[in-house]
């Protein structure tokens, strides 16, 4: 079992990491130490006192080209001399207009997964005075996720996370915060790179449980007698194929001042443990990565604990919808048509849109808390990732505020959306002979819009708003500040939706 957020049940800092706001990069002995330049010379602030510190060897090595500050580019100085650190490392943030929580979070994961490649005892990193806070947190959220690795059966490890992190400038309430969150997209990793054989139904449902005992969440765990009793016809279909029995997950969290009579928010994941394809079956490169399909799921469960770790003011609840989509004797068959717990019949045309089909009923089951927006998080469609590539997130919405609220907080964090045409002439396209609706569109052209448009059939006119992260939940290679495997996509947008403009 994992051990993120553990340390709210103690009174000290998680995984080694602090603020020292009376310590001096010169004298402060580490492995070593991190600071971020931006294009056009050392200029003023942190760097600057570093620069000075050292003789002036940062401005004589952008004066040779050896250092630009072009973004993410990382250099690692020896032996710098007036430092008693074993090593300077100069992040560039690029230009400083251009800078933002989201450009310091992917600058320091870049230099804490450069550092994290050999075991380090002690690695500080230095802030600026001109970041806010939130850009801060997002700087520690980054270096706490840089240096954890996808490795989590390997004998050697290709990441190790540092003995401690000292944090030099930021503000201490800033860091502790950047700490949970990165614990949060941590978390959300982990479940992600945890294989299928591991990972299912079952035991991510006990995964939930643990982390919802970390953080003061309520969890209810509907197994399948439960979803047979609040037919849960759909869930219960796609699960028929595997011999692990699928589980509705609802979390439920309340923070200091919240009301008591309505969700603020309502939180919805798609947790497909591993996805064959069905009947409907992948070949085997594109079977490959689909324990990755429970990606949207992992993300909600992140979202909510990390919400509740910050003990932020509002009343939320999240629903994830835990299945495996298998080819055994009993799989749901092309040509079936299910009824949703919602009333709505589903005529199946294709078993590997079983994403939507599972969403069906878990959105029904959030509608009846009356949530003012719904915010649901999957891996629906590679056709987003057709229209959009693997950085950006798809959006969908039967309502502009909701879509334009977490637009805005997807940006400020530096998480990449577009938001995605819904016209109602996409409906005539799930539109079924047999069936109310059918689980896939006319033909393969709009996809992701069509997936989209089944959903909204299950929100009941409450606001919402989907977001498909097909291709930004699962790096297939390394970047320059992560690892390949999870990314832990879209927890932090979501954490700072809860929290509200700054």
């Amino acid at each position: 079992m994992s051990h993120e957020f553990s340390h709210l049940r103690t009174s000290g800092a998680a995984g080694g990491i602090v603020a020292d706001q009376n310590a001096r990069p010169e004298t402060l002995e580490a492995d070593a130490i991190v600071t971020f330049l931006t294009e056009g010379g050392v200029g003023s602030g942190s760097v600057a006192e570093i620069d000075a510190a050292t003789g002036g060897l940062i401005t004589r090595l952008v004066a040779a080209g050896e250092i630009t500050g072009r973004r993410l580019e990382c250099v690692p100085l020896l032996a710098a001399p007036g430092l008693r650190a074993g090593q300077l490392v100069v992040v560039g943030l690029g230009k400083r207009e251009e800078i933002d929580a989201g450009v310091l979070y992917h600058a320091a994961a870049t230099a804490a997964r450069h550092l994290a490649g050999r075991p380090r005892g002690k690695v500080a990193f230095v802030a600026d005075g001109f970041w806010t806070t939130r850009q801060a947190e997002q700087a520690v959220a980054g270096a706490a996720v840089g240096m954890v690795g996808q490795d989590l059966y390997r004998a050697e490890k290709r990441r190790t996370r540092f003995g401690s992190t000292v944090w030099l400038v930021a503000p201490p309430e800033a860091v502790a915060r950047g700490v949970v969150i990165g614990e949060g997209v941590n978390l959300a990793r982990r479940l992600v790179n945890m294989p299928p054989d591991d990972l299912y139904p079952q035991t991510f449902s006990e995964e939930i449980a643990a982390v919802a005992g970390r953080t003061g969440m309520e969890v209810d765990i509907w197994d399948e007698e439960q979803l047979a009793r609040e037919r849960c016809r759909a869930i219960l279909a796609v699960g028929r194929g595997s011999t692990r029995a699928p589980r509705l997950v609802i979390l439920r969290y309340r923070g200091p001042g919240a009301r008591e009579d309505q969700p603020d928010l309502a939180l919805v994941g798609k947790g497909v443990t591993f996805d064959s394809g069905g009947l409907s079956l992948k070949p085997s490169e594109s079977m490959l990565s689909m324990k990755c399909d429970m990606s949207g799921g992992a993300a909600v469960v992140a979202a909510a604990a990390t919400i509740a770790a910050l003990n932020l003011p509002i009343n939320l609840v999240a629903a994830i919808g835990l299945v495996e989509n298998m080819t055994g004797p009993a799989a749901y068959k092309l040509g079936d048509v299910i009824t949703a717990r919602s009333g709505t019949t589903i005529e199946v045309h294709n078993t590997d849109a079983e994403g939507r089909v599972v969403l069906a009923d878990v959105l029904d089951v959030v509608r009846g808390f009356n949530p003012k927006q719904i915010i649901d998080a999957a891996t629906l469609t590679g056709a987003c990732m057709v229209a959009l590539g693997h950085d950006v997130a798809g959006l969908f919405t039967n309502d502009q505020r909701c879509c334009d609220d977490l637009a805005r907080a997807s940006r400020a964090v530096g998480e990449q959306v577009w938001q995605m045409p819904m016209y109602a002439d996409y409906d005539d396209q799930i539109k079924s002979d047999v069936a109310d609706i059918k689980n896939v569109g006319d033909g393969r052209w709009g996809g992701a819009i069509t997936a989209a448009k089944f959903l909204e059939r299950f929100v009941g006119g409450i606001p919402w708003t989907h977001v498909d992260i097909a291709g930004p939940a699962f790096a297939e290679k390394p970047r320059p500040w992560t690892d390949g495997g999870g990314t832990g996509a879209f927890v932090r947008p979501l954490v700072e939706l809860a929290r509200g403009p700054e």
